[in-house]
């Protein structure tokens, strides 16, 4: 399992179209954070990253589907999934070394954002007037945000063999649960609008923002993603 979660990193390593997937993301959080009118920590005269964290889910809806859309689709196309299945490895073995090869190329995409906290605290009035506990609960919910858009991404790669389509699956699921379920609940009422709402994942990340984790919120992100997963799991073990 080890050795497939290895080969999962390396082969997007190995792609030129990884660098460029991951330049462009620091690039545009870059510029939204620091040049853009409106989301620049210049323009708001206190040290504060609410922009990158306002944003950051947005651009992860493209990125991370970017990343997953060939895990298992690709495989498909190319025959070495018939290869995969018939090795040693169980389905379940499978897709999580696939799902924590994801996880590792998310964390490799977001780890260097954390300059932008050392840079605003280097930047407030004293230095270090920063709100850190608020900054870190949201980071933390920006990685939970990211784990549970590639366990939708690896179920998008698990329902075709053109990752094209696996691609814009992920981004729809992803867009669905992350602001669409808020704009459903402004259309209902009583609790359906209260249900609604506690399933979009932007509702729970707002939360973890304030600096806060409650068990809460973990219970949401970790269920999730066990639910995407084993779906996963399940479209695997019955269509193979």
């Amino acid at each position: 399992m080890v050795s497939l979660l290895f080969k999962e990193v390396h082969a997007f390593f190995s792609n030129l179209s990884a660098y460029l997937i991951t330049s462009i993301f620091l690039v545009a959080l870059g510029l939204i954070v620091w040049v853009f009118p409106g989301s620049s920590v210049l323009e708001y005269g206190y040290a504060d990253l609410d922009s990158l964290f306002t944003y950051t889910p947005f651009v992860f809806i493209f990125l991370i589907p970017a990343i997953t859309m060939g895990m298992v689709a690709e495989e498909k196309n190319t025959g070495t999934w018939e290869l995969l299945k018939t090795s040693p490895l169980r389905s379940h073995h499978i897709i999580l070394a696939k799902y924590l090869a994801a996880l590792l190329l998310v964390l490799f995409a977001l780890l260097p954002t954390l300059i932008y906290y050392f840079s605003v605290v280097q930047l407030g009035d004293p230095v270090g007037n920063i709100d850190s506990a608020g900054f870190f609960g949201s980071y933390i919910g920006l990685f939970l945000v990211a784990a549970l858009f590639a366990a939708m991404g690896l179920f998008s790669s698990s329902l075709t063999s053109n990752q094209i389509m696996a691609f814009v699956l992920a981004v729809f699921l992803c867009f669905l649960f992350y602001g669409g379920m808020g704009a459903l609940a402004a259309l209902a009422l009583g609790d359906l609008a209260l249900f609604l709402e506690s399933l979009g994942i932007s509702f729970h990340f707002e939360q973890m923002g304030r600096g806060v984790i409650v068990s809460e919120n973990l219970f949401y992100f970790l269920g999730m993603i066990l639910t995407w997963l084993v779906l996963t799991w399940m479209l695997i073990e019955r269509n193979g």
